[in-house]
């Protein structure tokens, strides 16, 4: 089984790179292009990060570099010098055949509260009634 595995070119490393953090304390650090190339593949892909094929390094260090770099706004700070220098457009487009709506997002079960019965409305009955040990007619004979 071959797997169709996503590898950063020549071009994107060169934009990428100088926008990386450097001098960077820790353990020997697993090579930038092949951890990012990893994160690329599985937000393509939309599989687990422990699922992460072993080329791209360890699941965990692919998943800790992401984290971390999101949490300190490193992709961001990527995406924006990207977009200024042309590589990528500012906006997107979702195609709405990928996102999933729960069962009540169009107002099936679970929507509103639970609507009377048109039966019991057009006879203005109650849909509960008082206990007759609680009625004032009890209460006036003890």
């Amino acid at each position: 089984m071959s797997r169709s595995l996503f590898w950063l070119s020549d071009e994107a490393w060169a934009a990428i790179e100088p926008h990386l953090p450097k001098n960077q304390p820790g353990a020997r650090r697993v090579d930038d292009r092949r951890v990012i190339s990893g994160i690329i593949h599985m937000l393509k892909c939309g599989g687990r990060w422990a699922d992460c094929p072993s080329e791209y390094g360890p699941s965990t260090t692919v998943y800790n570099r992401w984290n971390r770099w999101s949490r300190r706004g490193i992709w961001t700070r990527i995406l924006a010098a990207l977009t200024e220098q042309g590589w990528i457009a500012e906006t997107g487009q979702i195609d709405s055949s990928y996102i999933k709506a729960h069962r009540s997002a169009g107002g099936a079960k679970g929507g509103r509260g639970p609507m009377p019965l048109a039966s019991r409305v057009e006879a203005g009955q109650r849909r509960s009634t008082r206990l007759s040990m609680f009625s004032e007619d009890h209460c006036a004979s003890s």
